[in-house]
């Protein structure tokens, strides 16, 4: 830890940040007394608001800190990826979001129920809530480490504490206000964040002596700098990248009710799509600046003659609390605490819009005893976060982690089954099957992603799991269609 740097000033940093969400969340739900602004705003958000918020959603604590990590092994091959979300988004903006708004979705599940039955309906909403509390909670607890050993340690706070009051805090500045508040606060949480990656950008060049066109070349001519991948062997071959990108980008946001949640805001479906395009551009430039940052903290290490962590992932911190100024290992906190809790707030009220909606049946409560349920619920999902935190903190061993994230990925897969099974064929698969074909999918998806190699002469899979679990689920569900003996109502058009 650099010599200055005091840990008094990192928990003020804290306190101070989490005061002003809660000062936002009190002025933002001032008034609401309804669930309505809690699950879509009253649909009534600025596009623009959306559109600069989702940043922050879309990029956890965890890319915050991988992402300039990943620039050494992997050089700018991350931005293949990125391009393929740009056609992702393209689709949600021209086919999603246009279903969506046309059936007046709270959530988005409820499309499978009106195309499918009940319980195809019950199976998407269900793999998308395991999906979510998994990677949220490993998000959380990965990033809550890195605040609990520049900080809270040394208070002497145990850190099942530090979960709970992060957690405490999240749900204090959501649990009544909800997307009404999310969307205001995470314009906020992703301002700064990019704040903390653009002056780390500028103080590195200054430190550097990269002005104007050396800053440029440096980047440009960096052995790092290579962006393509031309090898079809490799993992990093630019068609299998792209695909890649635009299948994560449909599934992952288009299919999942914390991105959706955000978008059913806004006041018309022109406004979503425009807030969708804005996003998907500012997104490429922001993962640019995150890519640029990690050639810079490379170069800077060498030229400093700075050992290198033993993981990508702990580089930048390691530089911004130990080598960096007290006031930028300051910045360096308050962007992952942005980063971090931009994600967790809203994958916190989607869990409990899914919950309340998919499994309540919220339609057909009175509003009374949707605003207790709510609260209940809110409650229960965040004590649900902590619980699989602690879990992680005690059993992780290096791969967990990493394990998690690939199983998180490939519950999406079933969900893009279903949703290209309902969009674009009149199939009626068998509906009390569903749950038991999406399963099997991603069971037999994740025994092809283990073994691969030894299956595939040496081909290894990486993120088009998607795409194989996607097209097992489609093939299975129509397998099931044979046996049913309900006829097909076709394919909603959209």
């Amino acid at each position: 830890m650099n010599p200055e740097y005091s840990h008094y000033y990192g928990l003020a940093l804290i306190l101070a940040y989490f005061t002003a969400l809660v000062v936002v969340s009190w002025y933002t739900s001032k008034g609401e007394t309804g669930t309505q602004a809690f699950f879509v705003a009253n649909r009534s958000s600025k596009w623009y608001l959306v559109a600069f918020g989702m940043i922050g959603t879309s990029l956890s604590g965890v890319t915050f800190i991988s992402v300039p990590g990943m620039v050494n092994a992997g050089n700018l091959h991350y931005l293949q990826i990125v391009f393929g979300y740009l056609i992702g988004y393209t689709v949600i903006a021209n086919v999603l979001m246009p279903l969506y708004y046309r059936l007046q979705l709270v959530s988005i599940y409820t499309y499978l129920e009106q195309r499918f039955g009940f319980w195809s309906y019950k199976t998407g909403a269900g793999f998308f809530m395991v999906s979510r509390l998994l990677g949220s909670s490993a998000r959380f607890y990965l990033v809550l480490s890195v605040l609990h050993l520049a900080i809270f340690q040394h208070f002497n706070i145990p850190f099942w504490l530090s979960v709970g009051l992060g957690l405490l805090l999240i749900w204090v500045y959501t649990w009544k206000g909800g997307m009404k508040t999310i969307i205001i606060t995470d314009t906020l949480q992703t301002f700064c964040m990019l704040a903390a990656v653009g002056v780390s950008i500028v103080y590195l060049a200054g430190k550097m002596e990269l002005p104007g066109d050396s800053f440029f070349h440096f980047v440009i001519d960096n052995p790092h700098s290579t962006i393509w991948g031309t090898d079809p062997a490799s993992k990093f071959f630019w068609v299998k990248q792209i695909l890649a990108g635009a299948f994560i980008a449909i599934t992952m946001t288009g299919l999942d009710q914390d991105m959706m949640q955000k978008n059913l805001t806004c006041r018309s479906l022109g406004e979503a799509q425009k807030n969708i395009y804005w996003f998907s551009g500012t997104l490429l430039v922001v993962n640019t600046l995150f890519l640029v940052l990690g050639l810079m903290l490379y170069a800077y290490a060498a030229q400093n003659q700075i050992e290198l962590p033993p993981k990508s992932d702990q580089l930048f911190p390691l530089l911004a609390l130990q080598h960096f100024p007290v006031w930028l290992g300051l910045l360096f906190l308050m962007g992952i605490i942005a980063a971090t809790y931009a994600s967790t707030d809203s994958a916190l009220t989607a869990l409990t819009t899914s919950f309340c909606f998919d499994f309540l049946n919220f339609a057909r409560l009175s509003e009374e005893t949707r605003m207790k349920q709510k609260f209940w619920v809110h409650l229960g999902m965040s004590g649900m976060i902590w619980i699989l935190v602690l879990l992680f903190y005690k059993f992780n061993e290096g791969s967990l982690i990493n394990t998690v994230f690939n199983l998180a990925g490939i519950t999406y897969g079933p969900l893009l089954g279903l949703y290209v099974c309902g969009l674009y064929s009149g199939i009626r698969p068998l509906d009390r099957a569903v749950p038991f074909l999406t399963v099997l999918s991603a069971l037999v998806s994740q025994f092809l992603f283990s073994f691969s190699k030894e299956l595939f002469n040496g081909y290894e899979i990486g993120f088009e799991i998607l795409l194989i679990n996607g097209l097992i689920t489609f093939l299975l569900l129509y397998i099931s269609s044979f046996f049913n003996s309900a006829k097909a109502d076709g394919a909603h058009s959209v």
